[in-house]
């Protein structure tokens, strides 16, 4: 049986911030970071809070260039393209979920699933069809019409995922998404990202503070000292 293909690969990633001064004095958050994600796979990143794995997690998804270093989605090297180039290859290959969910507050939530399609030309009924269907996967049919302020915490965050979800993204990159919900929800959210990437075979690579999600991951990852070490499978 062969094995899966990469989704994504960084190779000796660099990544340095200039300090106050802003010429001569930097620091280096990122030391040579390598990794590779096959189809399939769900990833967890550990580490403490300013330890890098939320810097790393924004260049793996082409948010923000490393100082050095590699990354291919597939074939595309993508820190070759130009920013408008890499926007476009980013809105489709890779769906983004966040702490805070960033839902549009003045739409519904099948209308806040629309929207990216729309951004990458689908036509309306088309990205609405795809919309209730990505509602009934993370069990928010019935909220559909409600804006983000009359939804739940937990529910606000599924919506997220199911936008994440809209394009049929390569991958999936999520930085603490339940870093913003009770004990309960959180759960919930783990559940459900495990069930996408098992049922659907959605591929995620997620960066969280929460052991029993890396521990619900295929592999796990720990940042240290600017550099990823393996935290167990």
């Amino acid at each position: 049986m062969s094995e899966p293909a990469s989704i994504l690969r960084c190779t000796d990633i660099h990544k340095s911030f200039l300090l106050d001064s802003g010429r001569t004095a930097s620091l280096e958050v990122l030391k040579g970071i390598d990794l590779d994600v096959k189809s399939g796979e769900m990833i967890a990143i550990l580490g403490a809070s300013g330890s890098g794995k939320s810097t790393l997690l924004h260049i793996l998804g082409g948010l923000d260039r490393p100082t050095r270093g590699s990354v291919f989605w597939a074939a595309d090297d993508i820190f070759r393209l130009g920013d408008e180039a890499l926007a476009t290859l980013r809105g489709r290959s890779v769906g983004f979920v966040f702490q805070f969910h960033h839902l549009l507050p003045e739409f519904t939530a099948l209308e806040n699933v629309m929207i990216p399609q729309m951004i990458v030309g689908v036509d309306h009924g088309q990205a609405r069809r795809r919309a209730e269907e990505l509602l009934v996967k993370v069990h928010l049919e019935q909220r559909s019409e409600h804006r983000p302020a009359e939804l739940s915490g937990g529910e606000q965050q599924r919506v997220a995922v199911a936008r994440a979800l809209a394009n049929r993204p390569q991958i999936i990159l999520a930085d603490e998404p339940s870093g913003n919900l009770d004990s309960e929800n959180s759960s919930r959210l783990h559940e459900l990202l495990r069930q996408l990437n098992k049922a659907e075979g959605q591929t995620f690579v997620i960066v969280t503070h929460n052991e029993l999600l890396a521990g619900q991951s295929d592999r796990s990852f720990r940042m240290m000292d600017g550099k990823l070490q393996s935290a167990g499978s």
